[in-house]
Parts: structure tokens; C-alpha cells; sequence
């Protein structure tokens, strides 16, 4: 759990260090989606349709993947970690 909380600390010190930079070189959201010739509204309905096409893919996986995982870890001896 540390290595997890100090990789995330990591990962968001260095988001805000290249956000300062970019803002400082004038470079904002906006121009990056002008840019790209996308609309906020075209993100969020590309992520609701990703999200859309990922979730029932995910719950049939769990079927399958959870009760292995769960007989693996029930019979698996503990180990040393």
C-alpha cells in the first residue's frame, strides 16, 4: 500500500509540474481541444461509450476471473510477504 500512495504522491507532483509549465507557456485545455478539433462534449460521450461498451465486458470477465481467484487464494498456502 505505501509503494501504491507514493507512486500516486509521484504521479500527481509531476501532473502539476507539467500542468505550471504548460500554463506558463500559454498552452490551456481549450487550445489543446481546439487543437484536436474536439469538444468537451465529444469527450464525455466518447468516455460514456467506452464506459458503455467496457462495463458488460468486465462483469462477464468477474464470472469467471473472481470465484478462480477466490478457490486460488482459499486453498493456496499463506506466504511470507
Amino acid at each position: 500500500m505505501h509503494r501504491f500512495l507514493t507512486g500516486l504522491i509521484k504521479i500527481v507532483l509531476a501532473s502539476l509540474l507539467a500542468g505550471s509549465l504548460l500554463s506558463l507557456l500559454g498552452i490551456t485545455v481549450d487550445n489543446i481541444l481546439l487543437f484536436l478539433g474536439l469538444t468537451p462534449e465529444q469527450i464525455w460521450t466518447g468516455l460514456q461509450s467506452a464506459g458503455a461498451w467496457a462495463s458488460p465486458r468486465i462483469l462477464l470477465g468477474a464470472i469467471i476471473v473472481l470465484p478462480v481467484w477466490l478457490v486460488t487464494y482459499i486453498l493456496l498456502p499463506p506466504h511470507d510477504g
